[in-house]
């Protein structure tokens, strides 16, 4: 028999209590509005439950708590868009991206959350139906009592009456007015306080916040909550995208699922929610910049740049977008154009480290050495800076050993990896460095780490190929180029001169034919593969 309501006359939480005194089975569907979630109860305990277009999708959630990369997410999401039917979270279980336990772990969290979210509703209306069980395939099902969820939850929604009228929007932009380090006095943070701090700026609204420090809604507005209270921060502004769709309905409805499908790493679906904005209104800032970031993901640099342009004036001046387009330049190599952007994102954000961060990358990419160690050291030196970011110790290190100065280049190496142990980039830099000062083995040591990262880095397979090489060890030095030319095809052309001329020595003069030609590819300038191929050509 089914049972529904108006969440007007009883609370979800009695509803909640009332199913599991009752050891009922079935699906609690809750609907206020546009928003949607659901329940199952299979005797009483709570065992899956979902909210549509939340911010806490699994993938996010593993990304944002560093449990797996980015890249992990996105190279599971293609997989999955292959194999219809397989859940994302066995897919970065097969591919030793997540564990079995972290899998488990997160799926209760994703589902208590939900839970907590829902019982946040005061409006709207709730069915249940009995007997009813989830019907896809592969997912996750837990076995929580009711009464710890119950407890937990009216614990939180009294606790959120408190925060909502400090918090009353996740668009709200917050700035700090001191900082909780420098105080006068001893300050004792949480550690979610912790995680949230470093992304007070004056910009990020609460939303991005909390994405950034990879917390939940109820720990991310507690966290700022307390900052608040204790006269460290204060509101600055408000970023809606409300505002921006002049209350259109459909349009606010693209732009939000279409921003929980792209944090979900679901590049195709976004674009599809992004691309059906610009056909109710073909000028819409959000949509238009949504589509430039996905476009910039998947490789297609000049559309993404004519998204970017595409935007309305202002919008398209913005902070962000001159940093996005900047990025978009650098990798293209029109390294004058994206200085001259950041430049522009200097006058928005004089105090902005990262901007000054961009800019040394750049010039160490364009061979001013001089003016990236200037950027390198305002950025160290900036009071926001608390840890330097592994991006400063790659380029420094760098930097610092095209200027000559090898031994303070190997102190910034060991300092980063103090901080980032793991950093293939750290690794493969400090690694080369200690090489040119002759100590090989050392460097060799910092290679093979570098291949044991996740994921692992081309380079430190190049590398230790290339002392294998060096060494006569044509065996070593052959295995190494071809884990490095798998893992990055376009590596370079010098791998593949080497891999050529180990096949020709082998009397394999098709594949050496077909190597080199694939190095003067990559390099129609290089003379020794042109000679080798000219050598093969008189035979």
């Amino acid at each position: 028999m089914a049972i529904e309501g108006a969440l007007q006359d009883v609370s979800l939480a009695d509803i909640c209590q009332l199913l599991g005194m009752g050891m009922k089975t079935g699906c609690l569907s809750i609907t206020d509005r546009s928003n949607f979630g659901y329940i199952y109860f299979k005797k009483g305990r709570v065992i899956y439950a979902s909210v549509l277009n939340r911010r806490d999708r699994l993938g996010e959630l593993l990304v944002r708590n560093h449990v797996i990369t980015r890249k992990d997410l996105s190279a599971a999401t293609e997989r999955q868009a292959q194999e219809r039917g397989r859940r994302l979270g066995q897919i970065l279980v097969a591919q030793g991206a997540l564990t079995e336990e972290d899998l488990h772990r997160y799926i209760q969290l994703q589902i208590e959350e939900a839970v907590y979210h829902l019982f946040a509703w005061h409006q709207g209306s709730f069915h249940f139906d009995t007997d009813q069980m989830p019907d896809e395939e592969g997912i996750f099902l837990v076995s929580l009592p009711p009464e710890a969820l119950l407890m937990e939850g009216a614990r939180r929604v009294d606790e959120w009456s408190q925060i909502e009228k400090k918090i009353p929007s996740f668009d709200i932009v917050f700035q700090l007015d001191k900082n909780p380090d420098e105080s006068d006095e001893e300050v004792e943070l949480t550690k979610d306080q912790r995680k949230v701090l470093p992304y007070i700026n004056g910009v990020r609204t609460v939303d991005e916040i909390m994405n950034e420090a990879g917390l939940v809604e109820f720990d991310t507005g507690k966290a700022l909550y307390g900052l608040i209270q204790a006269g460290f921060m204060s509101r600055a502004g408000e970023r809606s995208t409300s505002e921006e769709t002049g209350g259109d309905e459909a349009l606010q409805q693209a732009l939000n699922v279409g921003i929980a499908f792209y944090r979900s790493g679901m590049m195709e679906d976004a674009a599809r929610e992004f691309e059906q904005a610009l056909v109710i209104e073909p000028k819409q800032a959000r949509a238009q910049f949504m589509m430039g970031l996905i476009a910039f993901r998947r490789g297609r640099l000049e559309e993404a740049l004519g998204h970017f342009r595409a935007m309305p004036p202002g919008a398209a001046d913005s902070y962000s977008v001159s940093r996005n387009t900047a990025l978009i330049l650098e990798v293209m190599g029109r390294y004058d154009e994206a200085l001259g952007l950041l430049d522009e994102a200097l006058v928005a954000k004089p105090t902005d480290a990262d901007v000054h961060l961009a800019r040394a990358i750049i010039h160490v990419k364009r061979g001013d050495v001089s003016s990236a160690l200037d950027a390198l050291r305002i950025y160290r030196t900036n009071p926001q800076v608390r840890r330097p970011s592994q991006h400063y110790y790659a380029y420094t290190v760098l930097a610092s050993a095209v200027a000559g100065d090898l031994d303070y280049s190997v102190a910034v190496g060991r300092e980063g990896l103090g901080h980032y142990p793991d950093s293939g980039p750290i690794l493969v830099n400090t690694g080369q460095v200690l090489e040119r000062r002759g100590e090989f083995e050392a460097a060799a040591a910092l290679y093979k780490r570098a291949t044991q990262t996740s994921p692992p880095l081309p380079q430190a397979h190049k590398n230790l190929g290339d002392q294998a090489y060096a060494h006569g060890d044509m065996d070593g030095a052959r295995a190494q180029y071809e884990k490095a030319v798998k893992l990055a095809p376009r590596l370079g052309d010098d791998v593949y001169l080497r891999l050529g001329t180990m096949a020709y020595r082998g009397s394999d003069r098709d594949v050496a034919l077909l190597l080199w030609r694939r190095a003067l590819d990559l390099n129609p300038y290089n003379e020794a593969v042109k000679a080798n191929l000219e050598m093969l050509a008189g035979e």
